[in-house]
């Protein structure tokens, strides 16, 4: 296939990454991206807000996801490569919004993989009570920063595997429940009664859900790995549009079918009592129907869960942070790579939120999980928005270029990229009012504002080239 290639265009330059992954690892990193605390954990977040109408926060996430898988996977089949979104931007929007998308998804993304070592540890400590944070937060990373450090196979395999067990983990706790609502064991049938008999479907009203969609669409983010992934695909063209519908597909029915099933089990207001996050609902919904045993097992999946997703942002990141070396927007260190094709030095530069985590843990021990949430929101959310923006100057240009029809087109272009955006602009704006959040516009606007900044620094002294 034909595609557009300014020097600058998403082909890394010197040292390449390594072409490993099939479109079935493909699809299972970015499950393993997207189910993670977002849902084992934040899911209890948006019971507490929205209460049984976090069902329709669910399916307004999911409808919000495959405008921006349809919009993402148009740009990573003519452009594959490990800067991704940052590297679309780039050529298609301006550089300035390459340079920030990038770096600030960086930054958000290695937040984010403290706030996951940070779900490993409450995970942890719901077994053994008396340990610190900060040793569980030390021992897994080390852990995953050995496996991202070895070849991008051993990377997808251990992925593939971990992504696996949540999987079939989210399946049986369907089944399962579904069981019990029908009456299908021991216990009377529950059915749907404890949808509606608390409050009603929206205790909490509209206001509910549209609050309650900060906490969901961060359930979903991490569909868009795919995309930077791309960059050490066999063979992208195929792989890539293949892996993001079955990636997608999956994704909102377990999400949909475990939500259902967590609201229907258990009444929602003895889900998520407070704001302050002390397990995983799943692990709860075991504890009150008084089955230990399971709640025990639950409880080592979610562990698995937040590594797996831990381990694939690890991969973003140095993925990310390779881009803007190669880019000329960091240090050229940083773009290079190992004998076995990975880029070691940008993992090792990435860690820095797992150091962060450790220190969050120690000194906000009750709050740690809710702060790093918050702020890594707001990159995630200003990625997509980049994402749905750069979508519009990118379908455009192509065929101004006279470029050949992609394989892969998005449907109702532009509208639908405006929604997609609006909705961003929504939910960004949403979280000044819902507890706990604010810190996502407190930290992130600033922090845009700083990057602007950095970004007219760099141009300026550099004269940096497009990556």
């Amino acid at each position: 296939m034909k595609t557009t290639d300014p020097a600058p265009g998403g082909i890394e330059k010197g040292e390449q990454l390594s072409r490993q992954l099939s479109s079935g690892q493909l699809g299972m990193i970015a499950i393993g991206g997207a189910i993670g605390t977002g849902l084992f954990l934040g899911s209890s977040l948006a019971v507490h807000t929205a209460g049984p109408g976090v069902i329709l926060s669910y399916v307004i996430g999911a409808g919000i996801t495959l405008l921006l898988m349809g919009a993402l996977s148009e740009m990573a089949v003519a452009h594959p490569t490990a800067g991704s979104f940052g590297v679309y931007a780039e050529l298609y929007w301006n550089r300035w919004a390459g340079f920030t998308v990038r770096y600030t998804y960086w930054a958000a993304q290695v937040i984010a993989i403290g706030g996951e070592a940070t779900a490993i540890a409450i995970y942890c400590q719901w077994w053994f009570p008396d340990t610190p944070k900060w040793m569980w937060i030390l021992g897994f990373s080390l852990a995953l920063l050995y496996i991202n450090a070895r070849s991008v196979g051993s990377f997808g395999s251990f992925e593939y595997w971990f992504s696996m067990i949540k999987v079939v983990a989210i399946v049986l706790f369907i089944v399962f429940g579904v069981a019990l609502m029908a009456g299908l064991t021991p216990r009377p049938a529950i059915g749907f009664a404890n949808i509606t008999a608390h409050g009603g479907l929206l205790p909490t009203g509209w206001r509910g859900v549209a609050m309650a969609m900060v906490f969901v669409i961060f359930s979903y983010m991490g569909t868009e790995v795919v995309a930077v992934t791309s960059g050490e695909a066999r063979d992208p063209r195929t792989a890539v549009p293949r892996a993001m519908r079955t990636m997608v597909g999956r994704l909102i029915l377990f999400y949909l079918g475990a939500i259902v099933v967590l609201v229907a089990i258990v009444p929602w207001n003895q889900i998520q009592p407070g704001s302050d996050v002390t397990a995983s609902p799943f692990v709860k919904v075991f504890q009150l129907i008084g089955v230990p045993a399971a709640a025990h097992i639950v409880n080592f999946v979610v562990i698995t869960a937040a590594a797996s997703s831990m381990n694939c942002n690890l991969y973003l990141v140095s993925r990310m942070m390779f881009s803007l070396a190669r880019g000329g927007y960091a240090p050229a260190a940083f773009g290079r790579v190992s004998g076995r094709g990975t880029p070691v030095p940008a993992l090792m530069v990435s860690a820095a939120g797992l150091g962060l985590a450790t220190l969050v843990g120690l000194w906000y021990p009750d709050g740690a999980f809710v702060y790093l949430f918050g702020v890594s929101l707001f990159g995630g959310l200003y990625a997509w928005l980049v994402i749905f923006v750069t979508h519009l100057f990118f379908r455009a240009k192509w065929e101004a270029a006279g470029q050949p029809r992609l394989p892969v087109r998005m449907i109702g272009y532009p509208y639908t990229s405006l929604l997609g955006a609006a909705s961003m602009v929504a939910i960004l704006a949403t979280t000044w009012w819902v507890e706990g959040m604010r810190v996502t516009l407190i930290a992130g606007l600033p922090w845009l504002g700083v990057l602007t900044v950095a970004y007219f620094l760099v141009n300026r002294r550099a004269g940096a080239r497009p990556s």
